[in-house]
């Protein structure tokens, strides 16, 4: 499961996006960034695939404009990740 999470700073907001394994409550993977885009998103599989090899995990997430976009979606295909996203 992943989601972005916003934090106000003092020289002002870093956003985390960290995919959690549901079964155990694990932080897998994560990245960070002063911006929340489909760049930070697609940072944070990359993070992840070298820990995920042999699984075939499926990756829940809201329909946020970061995992609707293209480039995500072909790292998730690549790497043999089925993508789940929440209802409206």
């Amino acid at each position: 499961m992943t989601d972005v999470t916003e934090f106000k700073c003092t020289d002002g907001k870093l956003y985390l996006s960290p995919i959690l394994d549901v079964f155990n409550r694990e932080i897998v993977a994560y990245s960070l960034s002063r911006r929340a885009n489909g760049d930070m998103v697609t940072q944070m599989l990359d993070n992840a695939f070298g820990r995920l090899k042999g699984a075939t995990p499926l990756l829940h997430s809201d329909q946020g404009v970061p995992y609707r976009t293209g480039a995500y979606r072909a790292k998730l295909a690549e790497n043999g990740i089925v993508q789940s996203m929440s209802l409206k």
